[in-house]
């Protein structure tokens, strides 16, 4: 009765143990998207923001021209 109940729990351990090494490549997985996600998203925020101080200066410029801006920039 031992030796089975030997058995069983090592048979038990060994599919735990399985099942945390899938989990711990599919979190080293999520990890690499992530980090993929996160450099995109910062790609896009800094053309996102070149693009409106572009603007912001276009802005500025054609309100000196029609003397739209109240204080001088």
């Amino acid at each position: 009765m031992t030796d089975n109940t030997e058995n069983l729990i090592l048979e038990h351990l060994r599919a735990i143990r399985g099942k945390i090494d899938v989990m711990a490549d599919d979190v080293g997985n999520i990890k690499l998207r992530l980090s993929a996600v996160e450099s995109q998203v910062a790609n896009l925020t800094a053309i996102f923001n070149s693009r409106l101080d572009t603007l912001e200066k276009r802005m500025e410029r054609m309100e000196r021209r029609l003397d739209l801006s109240s204080a001088p920039h």
